[in-house]
């Protein structure tokens, strides 16, 4: 890992970018706020985990939108939230389990059931965490705290 303090939005809008077809292509609304934020991290491997819940959101949406905003309050929160088809709650204590794909992940096939569990490790590394709060039928919201090692379930 390279710690340096990188400029949010830049990481953010170089995630967006890798994914920019897929929402034009399958018709979902991005609303991205900028943060105008500065995180100590490691650019690459943040990166990577936004880029595997972006590709989630993105995967499991079929028609709606995904925002991507600083939570307000004192703490550094980045939420990434999605309009799809939500996590089933008896799922949802294991999606970053190693191998665990769940219902929407056999159903899809193409899950392979590592994107969750890497992202949890390299947020712990860079002592980020993440808390993952679903409804099915309603969506899901992914809260990256930036200043805190947490990983939850809701």
């Amino acid at each position: 890992f390279v710690f340096r303090e990188c400029d949010l939005d830049a990481l953010v809008r170089q995630s967006i970018r890798k994914y920019a077809q897929q929402f034009i292509r399958r018709k979902i609304r991005l609303v991205y706020r900028p943060t105008e934020l500065t995180v100590l991290t490691d650019e690459k491997w943040f990166c990577f985990v936004l880029e595997q819940i972006l590709s989630n959101a993105v995967k499991y949406t079929e028609k709606g939108s995904v925002s991507i905003y600083l939570e307000k309050g004192e703490k550094k929160i980045l939420v990434i939230e999605d309009t799809g088809i939500g996590i089933a709650p008896e799922d949802l204590p294991r999606i970053c389990e190693k191998n665990f794909t769940g219902y929407n992940g056999r159903r899809d096939k193409k899950a392979s059931g590592l994107g969750l569990y890497l992202s949890r490790k390299v947020l712990e590394n860079l002592g980020h965490g993440f808390k993952i709060e679903s409804e099915p039928g309603k969506g899901t919201r992914v809260r990256v705290f930036l200043d805190a090692i947490s990983v939850e379930y809701e």
